[in-house]
């Protein structure tokens, strides 16, 4: 499938593989279609994290990874959606959050526009984790619409949520280089992706105090409390750019062979 769309696909440069939705025109997608009814969609959050971490690092991560899995796969991706359900960070400068209920209904009103479209799979490459309850329950919802809907040329329509930090190759990777130094936010593995992705964030790295212990999480006002910095028992100083560069691999390596297999199932 995949040499197939890389020949057939005129948009599609093999000197600079791309298969970003935002640079075709509606034709190119509807000819994608013919060939494929796959598409990927990242979505992030616009978050503390940490004294050196960028506010933009699950955006960030999340979109790297889905673009590189959309290069190794010949599958489309669309644009980052870079907000998330991120109210318990409210305390910290910079976070932009979104309701539960509004993120359900953003992500459930993009499923429903690409189903009319055709699209039968939708890949959802996340990089944060408040937004993984919603995203199930828009998925939930988006079936319930689909299904008092006439498409007649939709034969299925199926969802999956790949969370790019939870894959069991990053995770071990992780704790193998930083042990229980990677903490549970603001981690030096995410961290370290940015670094690679952005070098300029170098120079915000230094040393920091020990951070609070890992712990609850309850509303923006008692999370800053409990976490004076926005860590969660992680050193993110100890992140560099070369094992950013492994996450990434690790990361979009494993998740190309979910994508793969979830265009197969039935």
């Amino acid at each position: 499938m995949n040499k197939k769309l890389k020949s057939n696909l005129p948009f599609f440069d093999q000197n600079n593989p791309t298969m970003r939705l935002d640079l075709c025109t509606w034709p190119e997608v509807e000819e994608y279609l013919r060939h494929c009814k796959g598409i990927i969609l990242p979505i992030g959050s616009t978050e503390q994290h940490g004294p050196t971490g960028a506010i933009g690092t699950d955006a960030l991560t999340a979109n790297a990874v889905a673009h590189e899995v959309a290069k190794r796969a010949g599958v489309l991706v669309t644009p980052i959606q870079p907000y998330g359900m991120a109210e318990h960070h409210l305390g910290f400068p910079g976070t932009m959050s979104l309701r539960p209920e509004t993120l359900l209904l953003l992500v459930h009103d993009l499923l429903i526009s690409l189903a009319m479209h055709g699209f039968e799979k939708v890949f959802i490459v996340n990089g944060h984790g408040g937004n993984i309850a919603t995203i199930k329950s828009a998925f939930s919802q988006a079936y319930r619409t689909i299904s008092t809907m006439e498409l007649s040329e939709l034969k299925s329509f199926q969802c999956k949520l790949a969370n790019w930090f939870m894959t069991p190759e990053v995770f071990k990777e992780a704790h193998s280089i930083y042990g229980d130094k990677e903490g549970h936010h603001a981690t030096p593995s995410e961290i370290a992706l940015t670094l690679y992705l952005e070098p300029t964030l170098l120079s915000k790295q230094c040393a920091l105090p020990p951070p609070s212990p890992a712990g609850p999480i309850y509303d923006y006002k008692d999370f800053r409390q409990r976490y004076f910095d926005g860590r969660m028992g992680s050193d993110p100083s100890l992140a560099n750019a070369e094992d950013g560069e492994k996450f990434l691999d690790k990361a979009a390596s494993a998740l190309t062979k979910n994508l793969l297999d979830f265009l197969q199932e039935s």
